[in-house]
């Protein structure tokens, strides 16, 4: 599975996706669409990751280039691509498929559990084998409206709109599955001292050595990564 990932800082590193990446010998290649307007073509790549950024998705006059991204990832999604969007990834992808992003009620910052949505009815087959509750990492003071037709996957106290997937092959995580101790160190360096108080935000020293919580996630997006190979392989055999 050839693994191409949309960068928009130096800061968001891809953490545990590259190390899934290696253990797996699959191809990773990345593109900064604030240092060109190059894109990938669409068929050198196998599933499609957009990472996080401190950014907002509507700050055209800092970020032009945003204009040109959300372009590329209605291009990718309209050619069937696998997607998988992370924080800021996630907001540009419900923004993309038409629903709105803004402000949350709560920031949240640090290890907080999400619980699967839609308990009371079928659970989406995305869902199979993943955990009904997880404590993860979060760093975001937005969130955003569930597009049209997309299946709600994951919900917190602090913000219920946590993940979704769109067509069965679109997944939007508003929390960060990826990060090890070293991606959660850098963001409390860069933005600790703009987090300010609130029900869901963690003391710095509460957020680091969280070993147990690095592991579980690490697991978590194992199991999501495996299952878009499995989806890439089936679609490659019809």
């Amino acid at each position: 599975m050839k693994i191409h990932v949309l960068q928009h800082s130096a800061l968001n590193t891809l953490g545990t996706i590259e190390e899934y990446a290696e253990s797996k010998n699959h191809p990773l290649e990345s593109t900064r669409f604030y240092e060109t307007k190059n894109p990938p073509a669409l068929n050198t790549f196998d599933l499609l990751v957009i990472m996080g950024g401190p950014m907002g998705i509507y700050d055209y006059a800092e970020n032009p280039w945003l204009k040109d991204e959300k372009a590329f990832i209605k291009q990718a999604i309209g050619a069937g691509k696998p997607l998988l969007g992370i924080c800021l990834g996630a907001q540009l992808l419900a923004d993309v498929l038409g629903a709105s992003v803004y402000e949350n009620g709560h920031r949240e910052m640090g290890w907080f559990p999400i619980r699967a949505a839609r308990k009371d009815e079928q659970k989406p087959e995305f869902l199979e084998g993943l955990p009904e509750e997880i404590t993860v990492f979060h760093w975001h003071s937005r969130t955003f409206d569930l597009p049209a037709g997309a299946v709600h996957l994951y919900e917190s106290e602090g913000c219920r709109n946590q993940a979704f997937i769109y067509d069965g092959r679109v997944v939007a995580m508003q929390f960060h599955p990826e990060v090890h101790e070293e991606r959660v160190e850098s963001m409390i360096r860069r933005f600790g001292d703009e987090m300010g108080e609130g029900p869901y935000i963690l003391k710095k020293e509460k957020m680091l050595g969280q070993e147990e919580y690095l592991a579980g996630t690490k697991r978590f997006i194992f199991s999501v990564l495996d299952k878009f190979e499995k989806l890439v392989r089936r679609e490659n055999k019809e």
